[in-house]
């Protein structure tokens, strides 16, 4: 495990910086609206929530939360990367530490801008450890491991552990908090998908007459191949060069300006992947 200093400085800090903002949201939005986040910080509450309930104290959030990330935080170190776990590890313990440390505090009781305004917090958060190679852990590092090392889909698998543990929040303290809930989990997705990128895919059409060039340039930039096709204008009846291929959508535009520099008169047609099914390369995680 080799250290490059001045960047792993750098996704420390950033994880660091993840970890309080998720301790300060936890304390802030997520305890004062009685929500449950998704993975291992919202079944972390929901069991806080329940020691209260039954045994008469609320257990601390760091115990619970690397308890349920022990098994999670071994795959990522067997199977994943190191260092992506370790900075992740780092994650883990800091937001507990943090969560444990800092006071609660009311900003608003209307439950509804709790979980508006929550949910783009938990976005950012995850958002910020995903752009420095690391996660706040939980349902994450399984997630990543059966999508990269066994090519499974696991949005399903995601999705029916939060639906556990709405549900089961819902019967112990009322469907209202899980309904809020859901809004929460909405908004952090759609906020992650608008910061964090690297997992959409974006295909190019690019017609062009220098057809070799762009595709190497795909290759060195983004690490994947293209096809290229041979089309005809339907007006000149002239014949072009279609240069076709799938990129992550976090290399789009670097690969779109290169285009522009090889050939400033190609046109290029960008679309939005929603599903790739193959071979793909992903990046590893070190």
């Amino acid at each position: 495990m080799k250290f490059d200093y001045k960047r792993d400085l750098k996704r420390l800090i950033v994880v660091v910086l993840a970890s309080i903002l998720m301790a300060v949201n936890v304390k802030i939005f997520v305890r004062t609206g009685g929500l449950y986040p998704g993975g291992a910080t919202g079944l972390t509450v929901l069991i806080q929530r329940v020691s209260q309930l039954y045994l008469g104290r609320e257990l601390p959030y760091s115990i619970i939360n690397f308890t349920l990330n022990a098994i999670p935080v071994y795959i990522g170190f067997r199977f994943i990367g190191k260092k992506f776990t370790l900075f992740s590890l780092v994650m883990i313990l800091c937001s507990g530490f943090f969560t444990d440390l800092i006071p609660e505090h009311v900003i608003t009781y209307d439950t509804l801008l709790i979980a508006i305004f929550g949910g783009i917090i938990n976005g950012v958060v995850v958002s910020m450890c995903l752009s420095v190679d690391a996660t706040s852990g939980g349902t994450d590092f399984i997630a990543i491991y059966l999508s990269q090392k066994r090519g499974m889909e696991t949005w399903n698998l995601v999705l029916g552990f939060n639906v556990v543990i709405l549900v089961a929040a819902g019967i112990l303290f009322g469907w209202d908090k899980a309904l809020y809930s859901i809004v929460f989990q909405y908004v952090s997705t759609q906020t992650l998908h608008t910061l964090y990128r690297a997992y959409q895919r974006q295909t190019l059409f690019i017609i062009t007459s220098k057809p070799d060039e762009i595709s190497q340039m795909i290759y060195d930039v983004s690490h994947h191949g293209a096809s290229i096709m041979t089309a005809q204008g339907s007006h000149e009846h002239k014949q072009y060069h279609v240069v076709y291929s799938v990129i992550g959508a976090d290399d789009a535009k670097k690969v779109m300006i290169k285009i522009k520099e090889i050939d400033p008169h190609a046109f290029i047609n960008s679309l939005r992947t929603s599903e790739v099914s193959g071979r793909f390369y992903m990046k590893p995680k070190d």
